[in-house]
């Protein structure tokens, strides 16, 4: 077998890998080889993309339709055929008693361009539903928003990241990318070997943060705080570029008046972090023409997210550091098409080519495209949270199609949106194996897995990337793209309705046309050619766009907005009911709600189960020991979990890992409070205490793999 070159399906670093097999039988195990011409990754695995083979022959692998006759009764295999009529018959039903409404659609980031922009339309002309968000609102919408408010754009990396290797100094806040992308360290070490540092900010001492040439540690939900002491530092200090102000912004003055009640001394109070060390990180920043500060979700999962983030852009904006190579903000994607995942329609609020759904020109464009009156399509709905919340209510959709994404896991205040799944009257889901939600169906499609079909994937710098088909997807099985073709013929939506990427890819080129996100000069031999395209890219002739804002921001004038924001604490603060502050987040061998990396035995060795992170000294009062069974408890549900004990973390803030299910699953506790801008819920803090279990059982270790 010639090897075949792709990238990973996990994060949103894209690594590049090759999968081969090695001599007959020709149906033997794959082998995945890092590529070495990647730049993201040039040659470097984690542990999750060398085992992402071994996804495809998981135990569980769903290889056909399953539906139930009814609620109560266990999902039983099927014909594609019963499957599809099913599922019209509900949508038609559902639709013709309750309104087009009644439909609702959520996706996933981690669905390639094609299938997201597919997702898309098919929501708004074959169901004409207003209906559909995705995960990645839970996953970088709030830097999205700052980006936009800044800089006219949201665009991940202002260039390559292989900028970040020559870099004076880079500041990264609330990101782990030692755990959650290892190989993009070595971009990090690159810079430290020349001379450059590395500050982290985090409250955990993280894998990351041991590396930091500078390490600060807030209390959670603090970082807006320490963002506008740290400029009040660099006004105090005299370190401003203050022509680059002049020249290539606006709204400075404003920001400079409120981070004037930001003195030293009281933001120390407020976060924690010792003054010196909030001062050798502002000259560290000022020191060279280039250096970086950027954000990952523990900066931006807050009910005062776009904010905390906006705060750290201005103070990137009063140093000077955006709009010139080799420097700037930039967002951290998470999700392995974060960033496309959210440019091409699966967001309420938006349509392919990251237009505005109500904006009239941009409908115009987009239903032009689509063959149907721009009177035709809906306009903006929930987003995520809200939609979740409203799912089986009597004003909210009777019926949810969903598509690689499993919020029963993955939502904040799970439990609830759990129930409010239940209280559907129809759900299907497609999905390659039997996660948590799509146990919970009435029809399950079984869908193609990233090496099974071909598409393109935008990473964490915006350069769209090709993922390329490797082996034959089992005989029953379809991909998405087939499915939603499927759906849309027998729904009779107007337009034309493809299953092959390249056609979908082509539609997307010109729906995009025009678009603050254009992708109209972007063609899959230019992307194999050329080891992908930045977009912007207006045409087959333009270079693409590395780095979008060296002459202008996106602006209507072209400077970039510097908007004042205050600190006002998280939306639930600790009380003596609820003394601790609870953060979550990722370890290296797991990913996201755990569906895929729960089913590889390699990576449950290396992680087999949900815990607790604490402090000794908070351990010590509670009389809890390292390995003990705790139950941790917030005003929405409670957790249990084993108690690891750690001096890396504050001794008021405990960790949880967001990937397990069952009594485990950090989310039953996560606050959903919401970004008035974003719609980001709050995950990273929230109230909870601890309570160690006395039982002497030992749990099943969910997700263990024989």
């Amino acid at each position: 077998m010639t090897d075949t070159r792709t990238h990973c399906p996990y994060c949103a670093l894209q690594c590049g890998m090759s999968l081969g097999r090695d001599g007959a039988p020709a149906a033997g195990p794959l082998r995945v080889t890092p590529r070495v011409d990647v730049p993201a990754n040039r040659g470097g695995l984690c542990q999750k993309g060398w085992t992402a083979a071994e996804m495809l022959t998981v135990p569980d692998r769903l290889t056909s339709p399953l539906m139930r006759s009814r609620r109560d009764a266990p999902l039983e295999p099927c014909t594609w055929d019963e499957a599809v009529d099913r599922i019209t018959s509900e949508i038609t039903r559902l639709q013709g008693a309750h309104g087009l409404d009644a439909v609702a659609v959520f996706g996933g980031g981690g669905l390639t361009n094609e299938k997201a922009y597919q997702l898309g339309k098919f929501a708004r002309i074959a169901l004409r539903t207003s209906q559909i968000d995705y995960n990645g609102r839970f996953c970088m919408s709030s830097a999205a928003a700052a980006s936009g408010r800044a800089f006219g754009l949201d665009r991940g990396l202002p260039g390559p990241v292989t900028d970040l290797g020559r870099a004076d100094a880079i500041l990264l806040t609330g990101g782990n990318v030692a755990e959650t992308m290892p190989p993009f360290m070595r971009h990090l070490t690159d810079a430290q070997r020349g001379g450059g540092a590395l500050i982290v900010i985090d409250p955990r001492r993280t894998a990351t943060a041991r590396q930091a040439d500078l390490y600060l540690q807030p209390t959670p939900g603090t970082d807006l705080a320490l963002a506008n002491g740290m400029l009040h530092l660099a006004i105090e200090e005299s370190l401003l570029d203050e022509e680059f102000l002049a020249a290539r912004t606006g709204g400075f003055e404003a920001v400079r008046t409120v981070v004037n009640g930001y003195w030293p001394d009281r933001v120390e109070r407020i976060t924690g972090v010792p003054v010196p060390s909030m001062r050798e990180a502002v000259r560290l920043l000022a020191r060279g023409r280039r250096s970086y500060v950027l954000t990952a979700r523990g900066t931006e999962q807050h009910a005062r997210g776009t904010d905390m983030v906006t705060a750290f852009i201005n103070l990137a904006l009063a140093l000077g550091l955006p709009g010139r190579p080799g420097s700037g903000y930039g967002c951290l994607t998470g999700q392995g098409n974060g960033q496309g995942g959210r440019e091409h329609g699966q967001k309420a609020d938006q349509l392919p080519g990251y237009r505005k759904i109500d904006d009239p020109e941009a409908r115009a464009h987009v239903a032009a495209v689509w063959g149907v009156r721009p009177a035709d399509l809906p306009g903006p709905g929930r987003s995520a949270y809200e939609l979740l919340s409203a799912l089986g209510t009597a004003e909210g959709p009777k019926a949810m199609l969903l598509f690689g994404s499993n919020p029963v896991v993955s939502a904040p205040r799970a439990s609830a949106v759990e129930e409010r799944i239940r209280a559907l009257d129809f759900l299907a889901v497609a999905d390659f194996v039997p996660s948590e939600s799509a146990v919970l169906a009435d029809v399950v499609l079984p869908t193609a897995q990233w090496a099974e079909e071909s598409g393109t994937m935008t990473n964490l710098e915006g350069r769209v990337l090709r993922r390329n088909r490797a082996v034959t997807p089992p005989a029953d099985v379809r991909t998405d793209l087939e499915i939603l073709a499927v759906l849309a013929d027998r729904l009779h939506a107007p337009g034309t309705w493809s299953g092959e990427p390249s056609e979908v890819f082509e539609e997307l080129r010109e729906a995009s046309a025009g678009g603050p996100a254009d992708y109209s000069g972007i063609t899959y031999e230019r992307i194999e050619k050329e080891g992908g395209v930045f977009w912007p890219c207006p045409s087959e002739e333009h270079p693409g766009t590395p780095r979008p804002f060296l002459e202008r921001f996106a602006t209507p004038d072209g400077r970039a907005r510097l908007t004042p924001v205050e600190y006002t604490g998280p939306a639930e603060d600790v009380d003596p009911e609820y003394p601790v502050y609870l953060t979550t987040g990722r370890v290296l061998a797991q990913y996201q709600s755990g569906a895929q990396t729960r089913r590889v035995k390699p990576l449950v060795d290396a992680a087999p189960e949900a815990f607790v992170e604490l402090h000794p000294d908070l351990a010590e009062r509670l009389d809890i020991a390292d390995g003990d069974r705790v139950r941790v408890v917030s005003r929405r549900g409670s957790a249990t979990v084993r108690a690891r004990l750690t001096e890396a973390i504050r001794y008021d803030t405990v960790f949880m890992p967001f990937h397990w299910a069952g009594e485990g699953r950090a989310n039953l506790l996560t606050n959903p409070a919401l970004d008035p801008l974003s719609r980001m819920p709050e995950f990273k803090v929230c109230a909870v205490r601890l309570e160690p279990v006395l039982s002497a059982s030992v749990p099943v270790i969910e997700g263990a793999v024989a």
